[in-house]
Parts: structure tokens; sequence; C-alpha cells
């Protein structure tokens, strides 16, 4: 179980330091095949104007935080009725 935990923790974080990491070859690539920078469109600049995108990102965490907790529990519980038989 802990085996479990610990690499769901481990593909998490992974997932987390690439999208951090990946965002700056994205700009790069895009700039380097003359498409427009999605960073300063109308509705980017919309969220960045009110803050809104804190409150997007937000929202997004909370609800792949309850996702993952959900089926840790739901793991769990599996793992408990398959040691009763």
């Amino acid at each position: 179980m802990v085996n479990r935990i610990s690499v769901s923790f481990f593909a998490l974080m992974l997932l987390f330091v690439s999208t951090a990491l990946g965002q700056d070859t994205a700009s790069a690539v895009q700039q380097a095949a003359g498409q427009q920078n999605t960073e300063t469109g109308a509705v980017n600049e919309f969220f960045r104007s009110n803050s809104k995108i804190y409150v997007a990102m937000g929202i997004l965490v909370i609800i792949f935080s309850c996702i993952t907790i959900y089926l840790v529990r739901l793991d769990r519980k599996i793992t408990k009725l398959e040691k009763e038989k």
C-alpha cells in the first residue's frame, strides 16, 4: 500500500515539474515557428487583469486533489475487501 502511494506521489510531482519546465520550451518553439504567442490572447489578458487566473488554477488544484483522495480511499476499500476473501 505504501508503495502505491509513493509511486502515485512521484508521478504527480513528475507531472507538476514537467509542466513547469515545459512552458519555456513551448514558447521558444512557437516563436521559432512564427506562431502567435497565446500568452497575450484576449482570454489570458482578461484572466490576468482581474487576477482570475489564480482562482481558475486553485479550482483545478482542488478538483484534482479531490479526485486523488477519492481514488486513494477507493483503493484502500478494495484492498480491504480483497483481504477479507
